[in-house]
């Protein structure tokens, strides 16, 4: 026997689509609506993204990647925004173990767990545009997956982006999200 709660939720489901294709009745045809023509008009479209100031060493917080990662990462947390595009924008700070430092300025993208890096950082504190910035999907591998750590356990815990700044900088000193997955 299926409880009442379950039979609700599934009466739901299966009535959803029904639902969905119908469309309101009005008393003029001007007053027509579609889902898929209020979805198209409000497509994603990405703002454009100021370079910031290069990192400041007081600014940077260390994250956690793995147990196999020998490379120190860290966020400088001044750089640390959210656009209103919904990408987590920051500036990553990378430092081998044999003292090689790797400085961009890169963007998260929740909603569809893609990454993007918009400029590298060159020693006299400007910024290189990166040749190769179009979005690519964050693969979570063993060997360099601090954009999987980033994404899954500080600036889109479940896939769902932070909502300010301070958020993201509170997960970064607190060694994650509170609603991380882990």
């Amino acid at each position: 026997m299926i409880s009442p709660l379950r039979a609700c939720v599934l009466s739901v489901l299966l009535a959803g689509p029904v639902f969905a294709q119908m469309k309101p009745i009005t008393d003029s045809p001007k007053e027509s609506f579609s889902f898929e023509d209020d979805y198209d008009r409000k497509s994603w479209q990405e703002m454009e993204a100021q370079l910031p100031p290069p990192p400041q060493e007081a600014n940077l917080v260390p994250f956690y990647v793995s147990a196999t990662a020998t490379s120190t990462f860290r966020i400088d947390t001044s750089t640390l925004s959210l656009g209103k595009d919904g990408v987590v924008r920051y500036v990553l700070v990378v430092e081998t173990p044999g003292g090689a430092r790797n400085v961009s300025f890169e963007g998260l993208r929740c909603e569809t767990q893609e990454r993007r890096l918009y400029a590298f950082g060159r020693p006299d504190g400007t910024w290189s545009k990166a040749r190769s910035n179009q979005w690519q999907l964050i693969e979570n591998k063993t060997v360099n997956r601090h954009h999987a750590a980033l994404s899954r356990d500080y600036f889109c815990p479940g896939g769902v982006s932070i909502w300010k700044a301070e958020e993201g900088v509170a997960a970064l000193k607190a060694g994650g999200h509170p609603d991380a997955i882990r």
